[in-house]
């Protein structure tokens, strides 16, 4: 072959490798999503509603063969007009590095970044993806490892959904502090609440790491949280929820979830519920029942509520739903002991009180000194410590004021007025740190 000849050829081949590289740059810059849902392994559809049987060996996915070279074409190939896509067509979702198809429903599993015995710990990540277009709802529960009724009412949701039926993605975490739950403790292990440090961050305390590898591999792919939760330290919520009403998309979101109690409340910071708010996520607490126990009629109430949700997003029809409008209530108050001693409540959760009416007593076991708790306004209670020992200054009750929005005096009227101000959530916890509020949740 004559030199010139060779040098001719070799400039056309490699003036075509650059514009070969140019174009895959550009295709790949124009459909990243696209080639981020190649790049994922499929997951595995599972039926929910069969039990997982513990010594089934885990498969592992086969790697991705690489796509084999495709000869050069000897002329220019015939332009053909592109297939339209079917409006009902849906694109996988990408959640955890993994693709989950339309109409299908999996188990994933999120491991934090740190773990305190210096091995990861994958916690559960249900999934049902509807074959229909709709929002992502997801449902969190355990942040705290001692609360169980929410573990409940999300294996109930997630295991009765048929993803044919489904529009849009119900994503379930049932038990989001592994740590504390195997330890029976509200705590992670070094004391720290996980509900006090999102979103969290990568340099941060062990609470701080975990709180921003979950907060940024899970809940930024939703479009609307249920964070669900009971009450802590002996004491028992009324069914409730507990969101900021004055951000239009989570109030909102109250209105699905039919005879539910609201209570108005931003959120402490640091809690999951506001980083979500913040983060232009529709978030509400479910409260519902006490800690430590299962709780049927607790668990049922917040079942049919996220049930009924579903329905008023449009998500999942059903056939019976609450259609009852939710009391709202801007204003609440701490009832709290005056001395120590045994405390008997002398009324139930959900109970409608009137001013001065008798809550319960604290009586001295050792000089028999009686002094009774009485509702300094009329309202409903919505929580409630359970009969115990109690120290002076225990809140005891909670009475929920009806009481409007334009009504409110000021934006402080929302909350206690007693709380104390918020610690350094990376400083060290104190030892046998009590609550810092009467409701860590809200």
């Amino acid at each position: 072959m004559p030199p010139s000849l060779h040098h001719l050829l070799g400039a056309l081949l490699a003036a075509l490798l650059v514009a070969l590289a140019n174009g895959v740059q550009i295709q790949a810059a124009a459909s990243g999503d696209d080639a981020g849902r190649e790049r994922a392994p499929v997951a595995k559809h599972v039926d929910l509603s069969e039990p997982l049987d513990p010594e089934e060996p885990a498969e592992v996915p086969a790697p991705t063969p690489a796509p084999a070279a495709l000869p050069l074409p000897e002329s220019a190939p015939e332009v053909t007009p592109a297939t339209e896509v079917p409006a009902e067509a849906r694109q996988p979702l990408i959640l955890l590095g993994e693709q989950v198809a339309p109409g299908t429903s999996v188990r994933l599993a999120w491991s934090p970044d740190q773990s305190f015995e210096g091995i990861a710990v994958p916690t559960a990540v249900l999934v049902v993806n509807g074959v229909r277009e709709g929002p992502t709802l997801c449902l969190t529960a355990a942040l705290h490892g001692d609360e169980l009724n929410g573990i409940e009412i999300v294996r109930r949701v997630l295991y009765d959904l048929d993803a044919q039926k489904l529009s849009g993605t119900v994503v379930g975490v049932p038990i989001v502090n592994l740590h504390g739950f195997r330890r029976a403790s509200r705590y992670l292990p070094d004391r720290r609440d996980l509900n006090r440090f999102f979103p969290g961050t990568e340099d941060g305390s062990s609470a701080s790491r975990i709180a921003h590898s979950f907060f940024h591999q899970v809940i930024r792919s939703c479009d609307a949280l249920v964070d669900i939760h009971t009450g802590s330290f002996q004491r028992t919520n009324l069914p409730q929820l507990r969101a900021d009403m004055k951000v239009p998309e989570v109030a909102d979101l109250t209105e699905g979830f039919g005879a539910t109690s609201v209570l108005h409340s931003p959120g402490e910071p640091g809690t999951l519920r506001r980083a979500a708010v913040e983060a232009g996520i529709p978030a509400v607490t479910l409260e519902t029942g006490e800690p430590g126990r299962l709780q049927q009629k607790k668990i049922e109430h917040g079942t049919q509520g996220i049930e009924t949700l579903l329905d008023h997003l449009g998500m999942y029809e059903r056939v019976s739903v609450w259609h009852e409008p939710a009391p709202v209530y801007y204003e609440s108050t701490w009832v709290r002991a005056d001395r120590g001693g045994l405390l008997f409540g002398e009324v139930s959760l959900g109970q409608r009180v009137r001013e001065g009416e008798l809550l319960g007593t604290v009586t001295d076991p050792i000089s028999n000194l009686r002094s009774e708790l009485r509702a300094p306004t009329g309202g409903r209670v919505l929580g409630m410590a359970l009969n115990q020992v109690v120290m002076p200054g225990f809140a005891a009750f909670r009475i929920g004021i009806p009481t409007t929005e334009s009504e409110l005096s000021s934006p402080e009227a929302v909350a206690p007025a007693d709380m104390a101000p918020p610690p350094d959530p990376e400083g060290p916890p104190p030892e046998n740190a009590p609550p810092r509020a009467e409701d860590e949740n809200s």
